[in-house]
């Protein structure tokens, strides 16, 4: 139900108000005030009731990409939210996230962080660096999600660990439990005096998927500023933080936008109900009213290719295409294999012609000076 259609229903649950010139009594004006307020209350989501750290000052902006529209026949208006700008350790989505994981973890009196991720984890590289910048110590467990991709002397965000002071980097097997090896490791640094505080990989847990309503609420406000109707968003969905914190704020602004996932590694059902389940609960912290219907979480699996972070024609496209029509960098292992799925749904009339969509841009081209070769081939 939108708000329109409930208040609606309230009025019209006296006849007096639509015909009181003709009634002995008139609309009790006060109670009708009183009901909506109620009402408002219930499809409002007060964020400002979450500590957080403030890291983001401001809103990314939201730019046109005509060129690289253009570039794919002009028949779909293209836009990008460009969360690669978001402060921190060369930018990207994570910021958002760890606004409120780390204010909640300060608020524990953690003195020691502990996560996960891949080789390149950009969640890892921001992670670290928000921990420095908090006089926090650091500690990383790296999944090798590919046999023989970890090099402690490779470049990208594997350098920027170690230039940003990591306090140690354990690297698991693809297919560990993750959790289980961040509790351990926790429980080794409580026997060591520490207070550790695990922000779970991608930092995607209900707290930091606040981050992203926070950037839904963010978004609504730029476009009704910018007078732009987006008809479609298009995200890229990994952890799934940032795709269910999306849909969880567009559905609790009752935005009526789609969201669409492009996954980065699952298959989709499985995405869909890893999402869907965070929407979910994220929905619960935030006091977003009847939940999430199933059928608002949409992923696509068909731009994965061999693998997570295994680079794919179509990626090397995306990254290509957009860097030399718009100037704008997108990374191999998220926002690339997103926009080479956002590239094969306009291609494929998946849009009406002449509709809106917006991109949102995770950030992460530091892990690009670790795919030289894939470009440059």
């Amino acid at each position: 139900m939108t708000i329109l259609q409930a208040v609606l229903s309230i009025l019209s649950n006296d006849p007096n108000f639509w015909d009181h010139r003709n009634s002995t009594r008139p609309p009790n004006l006060d109670q009708f005030s009183n009901e909506i307020f109620n009402l408002l209350k219930d499809f409002t989501m007060n964020l400002a009731q979450f500590p957080r750290r403030g890291y983001v000052k401001e809103a990314t902006p939201i730019e046109a990409i005509p060129s690289f529209s253009k570039a794919l026949g002009g028949k779909v208006n293209l836009f990008i939210k460009r969360d690669d700008l978001l402060p921190g350790c060369a930018g990207g989505n994570k910021t958002r996230k760890l606004d409120f994981s780390i204010a909640d973890a300060l608020s524990k009196g953690a003195d020691t962080i502990i996560t996960c991720g891949a080789v390149q984890s950009n969640h890892c590289r921001l992670t670290l660096a928000w921990a420095v910048k908090e006089g926090l110590d650091c500690h990383l467990i790296l999944e090798e999600r590919v046999k023989g991709t970890y090099n402690p002397d490779a470049s990208g965000n594997n350098f920027l660990f170690h230039l940003m002071g990591v306090k140690s980097i354990n690297v698991v097997a693809g297919g560990s439990d993750m959790m289980a090896e961040m509790e351990k490791l926790a429980a080794t640094l409580k026997g060591q005096g520490k207070n550790p505080y695990i922000v779970p990989g991608g930092a995607s847990n209900p707290i930091g998927a606040t981050g992203y309503v926070a950037c839904a609420q963010e978004t609504l406000e730029q476009l009704f500023a910018m007078g732009l109707n987006i008809d479609h968003m298009v995200v890229p969905s990994g952890s799934a933080g940032t795709h269910a914190g999306i849909v969880t704020g567009m559905i609790g602004c009752n935005a009526g936008i789609p969201v669409s996932g492009i996954n980065v590694s699952r298959p989709k059902d499985v995405q869909e109900g890893i999402v869907h389940k965070l929407a979910e609960a994220t929905a619960e912290r935030v006091g977003v009213k009847g939940g999430i219907p199933r059928e608002a979480i949409e992923c696509f699996d068909s731009y994965v290719g061999p693998g997570y972070s295994i680079p794919t024609e179509s990626m090397v496209e995306a990254v290509k295409l957009l860097a030399s029509t718009e100037g704008i960098l997108l990374d191999p292992v998220y926002s690339g294999k997103a926009m080479a799925g956002l590239i094969d749904l306009v291609r494929k009339g998946h849009f009406a012609e002449g509709s809106n969509v917006l991109f949102l841009h995770t950030g992460g081209s530091p892990a690009l000076y670790a795919y030289l070769d894939t470009f440059r081939g």
